[in-house]
């Protein structure tokens, strides 16, 4: 750990500091997205889901709408390492020099976690969903008028949410670094835990079982991965703190 302890005002100087370079590199994303939205959004039209779906636009506004909605996400996504490195920077200097090399690690593996989890959304997930609602429609005989602007909102709110839960092992392990939890209070809240998680499934699922049985096996998983991350970092916040103790 550093020698030198920051002041208050230091402190909120240098959130200040990390939270501007945030900012300035989000709208340079933001204008750089501008050159992807279009082929993205043309690209998400013509997968198999789509194809099935005639799209319309219900209002106006629609078209600019969806156009502003994929330019900030694909911004946030491109931001997202930036958000992590600087985030790491802020706390840095409280950890020790060779836990700030192992935190450095996370940002490339949160990366790969994101986009593992929107991948099995996206992949996996989201062409369940869509089968499921059109068989749906189809038994109580209704016809679906599918709006562009509620088809990407859809898509968005169900598959960017698992680029986030699929994070739980990142933030147990950075947290268990911290001190703040350990791989034996994971297994003590399991149960609950798996209640947090069913609700969760259910809330991001339609209302079936399959569907919910779908999202919770991953779900699951992470826990359990979370909990033996979690036992492997503890041990190595324990060497250290060995470590520590026997320096002169």
């Amino acid at each position: 750990m550093d020698d030198k302890e920051m002041s208050v005002y230091e402190h909120l100087g240098e959130l200040r500091k990390r939270l501007i370079i945030v900012v300035v590199f989000f709208v340079i994303a933001l204008v750089a997205s501008f050159f992807f939205v279009e082929p993205v959004i043309l690209y998400l039209q013509q997968t198999d889901e789509a194809k099935e779906l005639t799209m319309n636009a219900f209002r106006l506004t629609d078209p600019i709408k969806i156009y502003f909605q994929f330019a900030f996400v694909i911004a946030f996504i491109l931001t997202a390492p930036v958000l992590l490195y600087q985030i790491w920077a802020f706390v840095s200097p409280g950890l020790y020099e060779k836990e700030r090399r192992v935190t450095l690690s996370y940002i490339p593996l949160s990366i790969f976690l994101f986009l593992a989890g929107v991948s099995f959304a996206y992949f996996v997930l989201f062409p369940f969903v869509v089968r499921f609602m059109q068989n749906l429609a189809e038994r109580l005989g209704i016809h679906q008028v599918i709006g562009i602007n509620e088809y990407f909102q859809f898509l968005l709110h169900l598959v960017l949410p698992f680029g986030i839960v699929f994070q739980l092992p990142v933030v147990v392990m950075f947290l268990t670094r911290l001190g703040l939890i350990t791989p034996m209070l994971l297994v003590k809240v399991r149960k609950y835990a798996y209640l947090v998680l069913l609700i969760l499934a259910a809330i991001i699922t339609p209302p079936d079982v399959l569907s919910q049985i779908i999202v919770m096996i991953p779900l699951s998983i992470l826990y359990e991965i979370s909990i033996w991350v979690s036992k492997m970092a503890y041990r190595k916040v324990l060497l250290a703190q060995k470590e520590q103790e026997n320096l002169p």
